[in-house]
């Protein structure tokens, strides 16, 4: 019999941060993939962050999580996005080397003396009277632990489509996992079909770069207070300086389009072989072209897939179209006119558990000790799933010892956010993190993760203490900054007002940097030449000046919109702490409407805020189901 605390099921990103996650915190791990020279396998493109998904990977990072150090570790681009817009929108994205991610957590792994690796295919589910038990592979051989966390991506009877050929596989060259859904059928959770698909890889050298308009990585700060730095995922002292490398852009034209719309008819999706319902915000090319008919173009980014191979990613051209069609549309496009494909372009479809099916914990509520993490909860994204990944592995060490499970605030994060409305909507298609997600995204920013979340990865067991200590440094130098703004005072001289008139400012009567900093054109750049001198200027670190000042610039500048949101964060609070009882039954409540009762049942929300954000659920129906809560006019 072999004897474990935690068992993963899945070596893809949510697996990495479930299983490193139980490993630190003292459990020991079985960690099983399909295939292990294949943990951490970027499938589709090899970026991480961008819009909400950079906050996604700075929170785990607050958290304790690994998903931003080994990005910190193996980049080979590095683009602040947004950077005209807001800071509820700025987002950071890398894009990795591919080869260099998956060898770089291979290796964080085996350092962690819990985690045992075995390449076996898991086939069933252990359970009794509805409590998880253990494993069973394809040979026969059984696993026992408390907690089993399933992590398995599109392997899930998974199905590839090239036009109207198929086959079964999780990931092109790699076996679907078969006869675990029929397990998890046994254990009384539904299953669903979903799909998604990724671009061709196409070989560089067979590219016409003089065609392509070049989208260069970020140069290096030129703030004179931090002059130099460049920004980071991860939140430590020390990140290596690598060589960055461009992307390229180029566009579908009217042949393009021309050559799809003749070849729908070959396509599986249009032609009803693929029944899973694919993801909004991700479409294929097909789909594009059919849905924006009135788009005489799109934009397609061609993306180096790390700095020692010639395999190039073709980002914005998925599609699941027939090998020879797809080498058309490839060679319609500008400056790939001649271009070789390495890897074929695809569609896969697979199985998922409904989300709804899960509490907060990422545990399920039929089958105590089981864990479900990634796209087998119906999301899209490497990053969507590192962060389910990582709350499941914490939970599952958490319930093996008895103990009460980490259960994110949807104010408090974006990760908390992601798995509210995964447990809260009965989605449809594959979910994906945006920013319009979040109603608190100013709070919610990808700069002030750690002031949101380290806390609680401190207390949790994962963060490192030298990360806490920095972190407590920051905190204190943030507020010793903001108090040494309000003291310093400019007066109008003509020298003063000679740089404001730069920038489009002046003033009459003296003023605080403070004061000058909440204007819109004033930034740490305009202080410095007025001579203002930060506190901490002294410290040898720069990337801590560097998030001490742009933390502190946003705190002034955003002061006012942040007090706004921070009401309406403790508005919806208060429907938060109105608990509703587990064993509350829906259907003997005849004030409530029965589309309502029958919603309220199948997702048994635990409080009255969840219960509000449940789609078809009727705010008459919650103020009803308030007042039937206080009066206890629930029990028979």
């Amino acid at each position: 019999m072999f004897n474990f605390d935690v068992i993963v099921v899945g070596a893809g990103h949510a697996g990495c941060e479930a299983a490193i996650a139980a490993s630190r915190l003292g459990a020991k791990v079985l960690f099983t993939s399909l295939n292990l020279d294949n943990i951490a396998l970027m499938p589709c493109n090899p970026a991480v962050g961008g819009p909400a998904k950079s906050n996604l990977v700075k929170e785990i990072d607050a958290l304790g999580g690994v998903m931003a150090d080994v990005t910190d570790n193996t980049y080979v681009q590095y683009k602040m996005l947004n950077l005209s817009k807001g800071p509820a929108v700025r987002a950071l994205r890398a894009q990795s080397d591919k080869k260099e991610y998956k060898t770089f957590m291979r290796k964080l792994i085996e350092g962690e003396k819990n985690i045992s690796l075995k390449q076996t295919q898991i086939t069933g589910l252990l359970a009794k009277n509805d409590e998880i038990l253990g494993v069973v592979d394809e040979l026969g051989l059984e696993y026992y632990a408390k907690s089993v966390i399933l992590t398995t991506g599109t392997s899930l009877e998974g199905r590839i489509y090239v036009g109207m050929k198929s086959f079964r596989a999780g990931r092109l060259g790699e076996q679907a996992a078969i006869g675990l859904s029929d397990s998890i059928l046994k254990l009384g959770l539904p299953l669903k079909k979903l799909k998604t698909g990724t671009p061709a890889r196409v070989d560089s050298r067979t590219i016409d770069y003089s065609k392509l308009s070049i989208q260069p990585p970020d140069e290096p700060d030129d703030n004179p207070y931090y002059k130099g730095c460049l920004n980071f995922f991860s939140f430590k002292k020390n990140h290596p300086v690598r060589k960055m490398l461009p992307c390229y852009l180029t566009k579908t034209n009217e042949l393009t389009h021309k050559i799809i719309k003749e070849n729908l008819d070959k396509s599986p999706m249009y032609q009803g072989m693929i029944t899973g319902i694919g993801p909004r915000y991700c479409p294929s090319i097909e789909d594009k072209v059919v849905r924006f008919k009135d788009n005489p173009s799109h934009h397609i980014f061609i993306e180096p897939e790390g700095n020692d191979t010639y395999e190039t990613y073709v980002q914005g051209f998925s599609t699941s179209l027939p090998i020879e069609v797809q080498i058309q549309m490839l060679h319609s496009l500008p400056g790939l006119e001649n271009v070789s494909i390495i890897k074929p372009a695809y569609a896969v479809e697979y199985d998922s558990v409904p989300a709804v099916e899960l509490s907060h914990s990422l545990m399920t509520k039929k089958i105590k000790g089981l864990f479900l993490a990634g796209q087998i909860n119906g999301t899209s994204g490497y990053e969507e799933a590192a962060a389910q990944g990582l709350i499941a592995g914490i939970n599952a060490v958490k319930y093996a010892a008895g103990e009460e499970m980490l259960e994110l605030e949807r104010a408090s994060s974006y990760i908390g956010t992601l798995i509210d409305d995964l447990v809260t909507k009965d989605l449809a298609e594959p979910y994906r993190m945006l920013t319009s997600r979040s109603e608190y995204r100013l709070l919610l920013r990808q700069d002030n993760a750690d002031f949101r979340l380290m806390e609680i990865g401190y207390k949790t067991g994962l963060v490192r203490e030298e990360n806490y200590q920095r972190f407590l440094s920051k905190k204190q130098a943030i507020e010793d900054e903001i108090e040494n703004l309000r003291n310093v005072k400019f007066s109008p001289d003509d020298k003063n007002k000679e740089i404001l008139s730069r920038f489009n400012e002046t003033f009459e009567v003296g003023q605080s940097a403070y004061q000058l900093l909440k204007r819109p054109n004033i930034d740490y750049k305009v202080l410095y030449e007025l001579g203002y001198k930060p506190l901490i200027m002294n410290n040898e670190d720069k990337y801590f000046i560097k998030e001490v000042l742009e933390q502190s610039e946003i705190l002034i500048k955003y002061d006012g919109y942040i007090k706004r949101q921070m009401e309406q964060v403790n508005q919806a609070e208060k429907l938060e702490k109105i608990k509703i009882p587990e064993d509350i039954d829906y259907t003997n409540l005849k004030q409530i409407s029965t589309e309502t009762r029958e919603i309220l049942g199948k997702i048994r929300p635990k409080t009255l805020g969840q219960a509000l954000r449940i789609g078809g659920v009727k705010p008459a129906d919650i103020s009803c189901l308030m007042v039937i809560i206080e009066a206890k006019k629930y029990k028979k």
